[in-house]
């Protein structure tokens, strides 16, 4: 089974009316932006505004482990999570992030779910959809021309040209692009400065979009975010450089989430895409505000392992939002844990295929990244439930080895979850867990203050979420320490850029090290956005293809027009 399974499996679906599956929820023909017939957006501010007498649901986190290579299924979980919930009569809305074309085209596919459990139709979805990823790499590349052209026309340009921190950006993974000149070849080319490209999940338009909570809040996010520094070391902003309301006009319409639905019809809001590794990882807020006015349980998800989304989530979305989880779900797999005993070598998205022979001991070794993620989740107060998703080569005893762990850890609920295999129906145990924990009170934390210095604030995220034992800061990190607490930008919560293949900044090291250093090379305000970027080694912010991309094999039905081999 694979890519092409799941795509036989979502083509043999009859789509229902995207107005249809909005009615089901509430939302009335005059809130939607049709895009067909199997896509809209919602005008959400005249929703919203609708609904404020409403009381929101229950707000449920989809986590995981330290994923692995080979994907561990964690929108999988939340979108049969979502089904479930809708099965057993609680009426239930997905929220999930955009998909790339970086990993759509690279080595990780588009994040849609697989198997029983994927949000449709996939090839609209991890094809740009309504627009919006377009929509956030205009502003941004916008911006960054207008400071170029102000360098090359003004001697008065406030900015000096080698404190400047806004990158242009785009969605293909192209390290050819992570460090480039540019303005080369005499004055009628531009001044001459050495920059780099970003892919556009990492870019501070994309969070500004994912965290604002209206037209007016976007404007003046898009007006605040810092391009750079004056020759004295003042910040200076997108405001300041008059281009902040064009970068808004380029963004109106993005601003609105997306809908779509599941194989069985749940509705899903699909919206933003901010990566986890190198931003903060979570869709966007007025889809969660969205999605809470109006269902009994949002179902929402924060990419890759509990130490980078669903801190980010907590410490970042909830602190900006007001959002606050009663559930939190930690996703994990056999094959997962027994990679994270280190005793197998998983290079590209391949299976090694010793994972699938039963191996206890590996299995009960790698159970120590479980245990560090589950003590994780327990430092922000929220109720916990593990979920085990099942996959075809877990044999009974490995499955019991991981339930004695799990019960040993004194979590609120756990389930094992096979909605890859039967849809909502094989989520049904998940979801009865999720509705009596979430009876439980949540007694939601964060983890730092936001006044704690930058240094206290990246070493309390370091020792706490991933064991590190010390931080160190290369020369250029220092320096960019000062700058930012010089200029006031040093009181917001810290977004930590680091490898999601490890707790360490090492993807190597699995399981759960201990005793490492993390070194932090830079770090880079996203005022804006509302946080601080801090860049570990050996993270950038412009992935690589593999050797064979998966863009080699796609293609389009000259007859048809159908895309093939997306999938």
């Amino acid at each position: 089974m694979g890519y092409s399974h799941d795509l036989k499996l979502a083509s043999s679906v009859k789509l229902a009316d995207i107005a249809d599956v909005a009615k089901k929820v509430g939302i009335a023909g005059k809130y939607l932006k049709k895009y067909g017939d199997h896509a809209a957006k919602v005008k959400a501010e005249e929703l919203l505004d609708s609904l404020k007498k409403r009381k929101p649901g229950k707000h449920v986190l989809v986590t995981s482990i330290t994923p692995t290579r080979m994907g561990e299924g964690k929108t999988v979980t939340t979108i049969g999570l979502s089904m479930a919930l809708n099965r057993l009569k609680k009426k239930s809305i997905a929220c999930i992030r955009q998909s790339s074309l970086g990993p759509s085209f690279g080595i990780k596919g588009g994040g849609t779910g697989g198997g029983h459990s994927q949000v449709i139709p996939r090839e609209e979805l991890s094809m740009y959809l309504t627009g919006d990823t377009c929509a956030v790499s205009t502003a941004q590349n916008l911006c960054a021309a207008v400071i170029d052209n102000a360098l090359f026309w003004d001697e008065k340009c406030p900015l000096d040209k080698d404190s400047i921190t806004w990158r242009r950006v785009s969605d293909i993974s192209d390290r050819s692009l992570r460090n480039i000149s540019i303005g080369g070849g005499g004055k009628l080319h531009g001044v001459n400065r050495r920059t780099g490209v970003e892919i556009t999940p990492s870019s501070e338009c994309m969070s500004i979009l994912s965290m604002s909570e209206s037209l007016k809040d976007m404007r003046r996010r898009l007006g605040r975010a810092v391009l750079g520094f004056d020759a004295k070391g003042r910040p200076v902003t997108a405001e300041d450089m008059k281009v902040a309301g064009a970068m808004a006009a380029l963004m109106r319409e993005a601003l609105n989430p997306n809908l779509l639905q599941t194989m069985e019809h749940t509705p899903c809001f699909v919206h933003t895409g901010a990566f986890a590794n190198t931003s903060h990882g979570s869709s966007s807020v007025l889809a969660d505000k969205l999605a809470l006015k109006l269902s009994d349980y949002t179902v929402t998800e924060s990419g890759f392992g509990a130490d980078l989304g669903a801190e980010k989530f907590m410490d970042i979305k909830c602190r900006q939002s007001g959002l606050k989880p009663d559930v939190v779900v930690l996703n994990c797999s056999v094959r997962a844990l027994k990679m994270h005993s280190g005793d197998f070598q998983g290079k590209g998205a391949g299976l090694p295929p010793e994972l699938k022979k039963e191996n206890l001991s590996a299995l009960d070794r790698g159970c120590s990244n479980l245990e560090k993620q589950v003590e994780n989740l327990k430092m922000f107060g929220v109720p916990i439930v593990v979920s085990v998703n099942r996959f075809d080569s877990d044999t009974k005893k490995e499955l019991d080895v991981v339930c004695k762990r799990i019960e040993a850890l004194e979590v609120s609920g756990m389930a094992i979850c096979e909605a890859y295999k039967e849809g909502s129906a094989g989520a049904v145990e998940l979801a009865r867990e999720v509705v009596r924990v979430s009876a439980e009170k949540s007694k939601m934390r964060y983890l730092y203050p936001e006044d704690m210095t930058l240094e206290s604030k990246i070493e309390r995220v370091a020792k706490s979420m991933y064991g590190a034992s010390e931080v160190r800061y290369s020369d250029q990190a220092a320096a960019s320490i000062s700058r930012l607490a010089s200029a006031g930008l040093d009181k917001m919560p810290v977004c930590m850029a680091k490898t999601h293949l490890s707790l360490s900044s090492n993807p190597d090291k699995k399981g759960r090290p201990k005793g490492f250093r993390l070194l932090v090379e830079d770090v880079v305000s996203h005022a804006g956005a509302g946080y601080v970027v801090v860049l570990c080694e050996g993270v950038s912010t412009m992935p690589g293809m593999p050797r064979v991309p998966r863009s080699a094999g796609v293609d389009i039905d000259v007859k048809t027009g159908a895309i093939k081999g997306l999938f």
